[in-house]
């Protein structure tokens, strides 16, 4: 696969290179060329460039070039899923999932660029009559800047991608250091449709020279998916841009008395250790019901301890190690301040070069960074609770606010629940990591504000026009 810059449909080779290194073998795996503020000050005068011609391109048009490129992924779905695999350190299982997402990503955007919002509307509501009505249109906001992150190298690009084509919104993305090859992969697909050229640059580069896509007023849009620090940073330095992000969480689940233990325990499991916990809605706190909680907690220690760790070339390992080992260092160093701060490990703990343990936590609390902070890894905090009200005080204790779960079938522990946990998706007897490609996905508090799902990330790409007559 090609490996140089892809800078607005054309590969363009470069002087600087980016190692990528496979997190489980700790071999380089490839050699990428590293943009430099040329290449990006080319990629935005292309991408202005490309909006007349792009604005020109029909629906119809539109939907068949992001079918096209569903299709170009659906035929090169082994190679995607190794090559994420190979880049991340994902087990197989989680890296062929996570392709088949982005097929239907870019399958839902084909649907939705045929149906951009617009309205009639009668404008005679003041007490002086006017028969005036207004026709409004939703446009392109123009050039999008994309920053996505290393755990979803795939379908988080798609999810910048699809809209902005949908849109007609010419994008640059920077892609994550760790995890480039997937990306250029896929814009080794996109270049194979009759997408204008310059609508898309796919450009790997320095946190240095990705700052211009920050900064620079030529950009009407920046799209940022990862850490709340830089999210918020980025949000201060970005002038008048519109700005999108998706950033962390610690994302809790409540088990109610009424709860399917084995069930429950099963979903949990997946939420508290798929990939790693490198996702922004792993499960981080589990807050179960006092009748319950041994059952619970010792059902989830055998969930965590039967794990297939090892090789996540494999389709039978469901765990792996981290993408890098300044994280596991950096988990290490919490679970250790938390054990001297009077946390009890039920399991795991250990750590071994890049392989954190799966690692189950009781008695952590306020004040340890593995409650209070984003762990991103394979860290759970579980805790019993009395009662459904102290239960939403415990989830809310949070300067987060991303997803939840809530385990029970009590419709009136469902109708509280839903109505005052402060969180942006509230997921009923399921995995707080659930997620498909339609729905408005984002968060609150400092979690982040927009919506990614294909049609409300558009809606953050577009800008409304009024004719009145």
């Amino acid at each position: 696969m090609k490996t140089d810059l892809f800078l607005a449909g054309e590969w363009v080779d470069a002087k600087h290179k980016l190692r990528v290194v496979n997190p489980y073998t700790q071999q380089e795996c490839a050699s990428v060329s590293l943009a430099d503020k040329n290449h990006l000050h080319k990629a935005i005068d292309e991408a202005l460039a490309c909006r007349p011609h792009f604005e020109l391109v029909s629906a119809g048009q539109l939907s068949e070039i992001l079918q096209q490129i569903a299709v170009k992924i659906h035929n090169r779905k082994a190679e995607f899923t190794q090559l994420i695999v190979m880049e991340s350190a994902k087990p197989y299982v989680y890296a062929e999932g996570e392709v088949l997402r982005a097929i239907e990503t870019f399958k839902i955007a084909a649907e939705e660029c045929k149906r951009l919002p617009s309205e009639l509307i009668d404008l005679d509501w003041t007490t002086t009559p006017n028969r005036k009505k207004g026709r409004v249109t939703y446009k392109s906001s123009g050039v999008v800047a994309g920053i996505s992150p290393f755990n979803f190298p795939l379908n988080l690009v798609a999810h910048k991608i699809a809209p902005a084509i949908a849109t007609r919104c010419p994008i640059i993305l920077k892609p994550s250091s760790a995890t480039p090859l997937t990306s250029l992969l896929l814009a080794h697909v996109i270049s194979e449709t009759s997408l204008p050229k310059g609508a898309l640059s796919i450009l790997p580069c320095s946190r240095e020279v990705g700052q211009l896509l920050v900064e620079d007023n030529r950009i009407s849009v920046l799209s940022f998916t990862g850490s709340p620090d830089v999210g918020w940073k980025m949000k201060t330095q970005s002038g008048k841009k519109k700005v999108v992000l998706e950033l962390g969480g610690n994302a809790a689940a409540i088990v109610h008395e009424d709860a399917d233990i084995s069930s429950t325990v099963q979903k949990l499991s997946i939420g508290a250790f798929a990939y790693s916990g490198q996702v922004c809605i792993h499960t981080q706190r589990i807050y179960v019901h006092e009748k319950i909680v041994d059952q619970v907690t010792t059902a989830l220690i055998n969930s965590a301890n039967s794990l297939k760790v090892g090789d996540p070339s494999l389709d039978t390992t469901n765990f792996s190690v981290m993408i890098d080992e300044k994280n596991a260092l950096r988990i290490e160093e919490w679970l250790n301040e938390a054990q001297i701060a009077g946390a009890q490990l039920l399991c795991g703990g250990n750590r071994k070069g890049l392989l954190v343990e799966p690692t189950i936590v009781k008695l952590a609390k306020r004040g340890m960074k593995i409650y209070d902070e984003e762990v991103f890894g394979p860290v759970v905090c579980i805790q019993p609770y009395s009662s459904i009200e102290e239960a939403i005080e415990l989830v809310n204790d949070s300067r987060f606010g991303l997803q939840a779960s809530l385990f029970t079938n009590m419709h009136s522990v469902i109708e509280t629940c839903a109505e005052r946990i402060e969180v942006a998706g509230l997921i009923l007897n399921d995995a707080t990591t659930f997620r498909v490609d339609h729905m408005p996905y984002g968060g609150i508090k400092d979690s982040g504000f927009g919506r990614e799902g294909v049609r409300y990330a558009m809606l953050d790409f577009l800008e409304p026009r009024m004719l009145v007559f």
